[in-house]
């Protein structure tokens, strides 16, 4: 494929097996050795009729397949429609809805749902760039429901802080200005939570930035700190939280717009998805889609862990 490549082009290319093949081969295998993903071994045979291939090492797993310790693991959708769906919501900017999966590739809206769920343990960031350094702009957001809206039993648990968010999820972020986003859901808005978050992302020393709101970031022992005051201006030379709060529109949009009811339960999943899409905005469609491949090989999640014990959700 090409470094133009569309989501037509995706569609028509992957609807051929032998193409989900040699692209799986390559990104797998990328010496060129087919080798079994229990052992190691490479004496293995390729069996055409079944699409897998057998270890001729003893062991209880001789067969496997393309999908075998990938996040395609155990599903019965073929390849030709899980890497169509893969591009779909990698790459686009809004997300894409369960319905749209559902209409586009002809499987069960709850298959979509699931689906798209798997490819989001995909997107989660492996942490593997090291913490933000240089400016980097904090700041919280509340998502999801008015408080009255909710159960009383519900409406206690999000308040238990003594701080009234309106039922509303905390999601903190650090944006290292220009470069990558740390998004987290978060238990509340209290100082240990949004510092212990600071800690964990952003490199000791670096120069902090935030609205009037946060106070509760300061830390002057371990790093400089710039505040922005909404109420009087929204930038003072290069004193700014424009870049997070980018984010957090982003983030919203496709919240609000693309999946309309989002659980408290999985927000956590649909902000690593837009975190994702935000730390490759720089990088073209087709080399986009080969991160988030690289990223599904090695994870799995069952439909069991995904509802919490097979817990009632709704499929946004």
């Amino acid at each position: 494929m090409s470094d133009h490549a569309t989501l037509r082009d995706a569609i028509i290319h992957f609807s051929a097996f032998h193409n989900c093949k040699d692209f799986m081969v390559a990104l797998r295998w990328p010496e060129g050795k087919v080798k079994c993903p229990t052992c190691g071994a490479e004496k293995v045979t390729w069996l055409e009729k079944r699409h897998m291939w057998k270890c001729y090492a003893k062991h209880p797993s001789p067969n496997f397949s393309l999908k075998t310790g990938t996040i395609f693991e155990d599903s019965p959708i073929a390849l030709e429609k899980w890497l169509p769906a893969v591009w779909m919501i990698l790459n686009d900017k809004n997300g894409i809805s369960s319905y749209e999966i559902h209409r586009g590739l002809g499987v069960t809206q709850k298959t979509a749902w699931f689906m798209l769920h798997r490819i989001r343990l995909a997107m989660q960031d492996p942490r593997t760039g090291g913490k933000l350094d240089g400016i980097v702009e904090v700041d919280e957001t509340l998502i999801g429901g008015k408080a009255r809206n909710m159960h009383k039993d519900r409406k206690a648990e999000v308040q238990k802080d003594g701080r009234n968010t309106g039922g509303k999820t905390t999601v903190i972020g650090a944006l290292e200005r220009d470069g990558q986003v740390r998004a987290t859901v978060a238990p509340d808005r209290t100082a240990p939570v949004m510092r212990r978050h600071i800690r964990q992302n952003v490199r000791e020393g670096a120069h902090l930035m935030s609205d009037e709101a946060g106070y509760n970031w300061r830390m002057p022992r371990e790093y400089q700190h710039d505040i922005i005051n909404h109420a009087e201006e929204y930038v003072r030379g290069n004193v700014h939280t424009n870049g997070i709060e980018n984010f957090w529109a982003l983030l919203k949009r496709g919240l609000h717009g693309t999946y309309i009811s989002v659980e408290p339960f999985h927000l956590f999943r649909y902000v690593d998805e837009q975190a994702f899409r935000y730390n490759n905005r720089h990088t073209d469609d087709v080399h986009r889609f080969i991160i988030g491949m690289r990223q599904a090989i090695g994870r799995r999640i069952t439909y069991k862990e995904l509802t919490g014990k097979d817990k009632e959700v709704s499929h946004g």
